[in-house]
């Protein structure tokens, strides 16, 4: 049971931590030339996640999981026109792209989405709960990574070396 508690904890703790990207994510938007869009995009998954933060059983709730659906959709929609747009227009590495970054975004919005849905069937543990921290994780490595290499800094668009 001891261990039950624990990787309780460690749930609630992993999605306190992406509702906290999610929402610097919609945060740093403010001056994005299509800005409201890409705050929803973030918005939406921060609310939903920090629910399952606070009550892990909310993701039973039928207007949860409608809206994790709905919003994952759109999410997968988006991915797949952002990878055609990258594999059409990209010049080097996606992420000196504004929609390679954007595509990883949304990548990790429907990975996390993915992962609270799963666990209303049965308690995160073992490998799923090890995949969730280092999605958890990942976001706040790759931004670090990013905002500290200069050579990508330099490749940002005006609006983005503004925001930090």
């Amino acid at each position: 049971m001891a261990g039950g508690a624990a990787e309780g904890r460690l749930w609630r703790l992993c999605n306190l931590l992406m509702a906290a990207f999610f929402g610097l994510a919609a945060a740093v938007q403010v001056n994005d030339p299509d800005a409201g869009l890409w705050m929803v995009v973030y918005l939406v998954p921060a609310a939903l996640t920090l629910l399952v933060g606070i009550n892990p059983s909310v993701t039973d709730n039928g207007v949860w999981r409608s809206l994790c659906d709905l919003h994952s959709a759109g999410c997968v929609v988006g991915t797949f026109v952002l990878a055609c747009s990258l594999f059409v227009y990209a010049q080097g590495n996606i992420l000196h792209e504004e929609e390679g970054r954007e595509l990883f975004g949304l990548v990790i919005i429907t990975m996390w989405m993915s992962l609270c849905r799963s666990s209303a069937k049965s308690p995160l543990g073992g490998i799923r709960l090890t995949a969730a921290v280092v999605v958890a994780l990942f976001p706040f490595v790759s931004w670090l990574y990013v905002y500290m290499n200069k050579e990508m800094r330099a490749s940002w668009p005006t609006h983005c070396k503004t925001v930090i």
